[in-house]
């Protein structure tokens, strides 16, 4: 095994591996290893592929790749990997394998990495904490009674216990950002049609959700977009092409002077936490130092109607999912079969019309023209990534008489109280995770960043948005802040 391991980012064991210092074969032996010590504290992997894992590297790594020979996760949600099943944390999917890979899966290989297991997610992942029936809890390495967030809780907690230097995840609603938050890694969002999500799906939550990976290391990030971004065949859509070369090389660009607006407020709920606060005027002061001119300012939009729109695009995409869900089993299915939050959802998403839905796909694009214009006076929007610090494992699970309202809804599903039910959940399921479902919805990049902790040493992440296709600006930004107050050494007291 290798004894450094933990100190690299994943650009750097590619490095060791092509000089030929340390070897794939080492390199996984250690993620298996570390696996073995940690994960039965964190449940952060759920599906182990240690055989499929050796097998890639006995069938030769190409070491002209970026990521040669580094170990990586899976999330078990819309990636397929062949011959494994993907569950999206369905019990009904467990034995159900994959046919073929999805393109996103095959850049990953093109990339280098080696594949040896699959993390933690709630059902369909459409919460956002990872405490799902079927997998249970995914555990905070900074403090094993707090969630991970979701919905890449599984990757979020491996990359902060350094089982792998980065992880793949999806972002439907923050499901990158959120666990980057509570975790303490780097999180892209990318822009709408930026990395593939195909060939079995044109789009997933009807264009709110993208793939890409949670990282240790701002430059990780950044060269694993290089190596996944781009249409696969029959793409419904793209993000504009890169304007300046690489996004790795915008790491590297550090004369640039941003104008930065930022709001302590919380985007689709009251209020943020005051450690979430105090992480946004903290970055605030750090970007002045550098030399950014930042204003407060926040865009004017309806908070509430947007959360609504969110929620209805969700919901609908629920429906389809427990439909598709039910083919690739090959039976019939019951309530049973699913979360009773993922049911209820479904049956919102099926009562509805399509009508409804049109409507809110409406506001979502007048949402984006919003965003549009106000990023003609701003290059970035920062803000709290979340409202709160990470909850206690189960707080933000329903139960009592949020459990009750849910079954009866179950039993009665009539449209006048499902949509009820929505109007509940725009003002109250998104108040601990407010402010990163608008940028699925208008389709711009974001991304989240480890710059704070609170007094108890948990961390708080930031996130900067950008106009839409503009990554770059983010990464050079990223890179800035990286530098100025670097976080690679922080580690969670459980691998100290």
């Amino acid at each position: 095994m290798f004894s450094e391991y933990e100190n690299f980012d994943a650009i750097g064991l590619a490095e060791l591996v092509k000089k030929k210092d340390v070897t794939p074969v080492e390199l996984l032996d250690t993620a298996i290893a570390r696996t073995e010590q940690y994960n039965p504290d964190l449940n952060a992997v759920v599906h182990k592929m240690y055989d499929e894992a050796r097998g890639h590297i006995s069938a030769g790594i190409d070491l002209e790749a970026s990521f040669a020979g580094v170990p990586f996760l899976l999330k078990d949600l819309i990636a397929t990997y062949t011959g494994v099943p993907t569950t999206g944390s369905s019990k009904i999917l467990a034995g159900v394998k994959e046919t073929s890979d999805s393109e996103l899966v095959t850049r990953l290989k093109k990339s280098g990495v080696v594949v040896f297991g699959k993390t933690n997610t709630p059902e369909f992942g459409i919460m956002g904490i990872t405490e799902s029936k079927f997998r249970g809890a995914a555990c905070n390495p900074w403090d094993l009674d707090k969630s991970t967030g979701g919905s890449s809780g599984g990757s979020g907690a491996a990359v902060a216990a350094r089982i792998v230097p980065m992880a793949h995840g999806g972002d439907g609603g923050g499901s990158i950002r959120i666990p980057s938050a509570h975790c303490g890694t780097v999180g892209l969002l990318p822009s709408r049609g930026r990395n593939p999500i195909g060939p079995s799906i044109g789009e997933a939550w009807g264009g709110l959700a993208r793939e890409h990976v949670l990282t240790r290391s701002v430059r990780d990030s950044a060269a694993m977009l290089d190596c996944l971004s781009g249409p696969d065949a029959g793409a419904p859509y793209t993000a504009p092409k890169k304007k300046h070369g690489s996004f790795l090389a915008a790491c590297q660009a550090s004369d640039t002077r941003l104008r930065i607006a930022f709001t302590t407020e919380a985007l689709y709920a009251a209020s943020n936490h005051p450690d979430c606060v105090e992480a946004v005027m903290n970055t605030v002061h750090l970007l002045r130092d550098l030399g950014h001119e930042v204003i407060e300012d926040k865009p004017t939009i309806d908070r509430h109607g947007l959360a609504r729109s969110y929620l209805q695009v969700v919901c609908a995409w629920v429906a389809w999912e427990i439909r598709e869900t039910a083919k690739k089993a090959g039976r019939q299915v019951v309530s049973g079969d699913y979360e009773l939050t993922s049911w209820v959802m479904g049956l919102v998403g099926k009562k509805n019309s399509a009508l409804d839905l049109a409507d809110a796909i409406h506001q979502n694009h007048l949402a984006a023209r919003v965003m549009g214009r106000f990023h003609e006076d701003y290059d970035l929007f920062l803000t709290a990534t979340t409202a709160q610090p990470p909850a206690k494992i189960g707080e933000l699970y329903p139960h009592g008489a949020d459990e009750t309202a849910l079954k009866v809804l179950k039993w009665l599903p009539f449209k006048p109280l499902l949509n009820k039910a929505l109007d509940s959940l725009a003002e109250d399921a998104l108040a601990a995770t407010p402010n990163t479902q608008l940028f699925n919805q208008t389709g711009q990049p974001a991304i989240s960043l480890p710059l704070h902790r609170n007094s108890s040493g948990i961390p708080i992440g930031v996130q900067l948005s950008a106009e839409f296709g503009n990554e770059w600006t983010l990464y050079t930004i990223a890179s800035q802040l990286e530098h100025a107050k670097p976080w690679s050494d922080m580690k969670p007291d459980l691998i100290s």
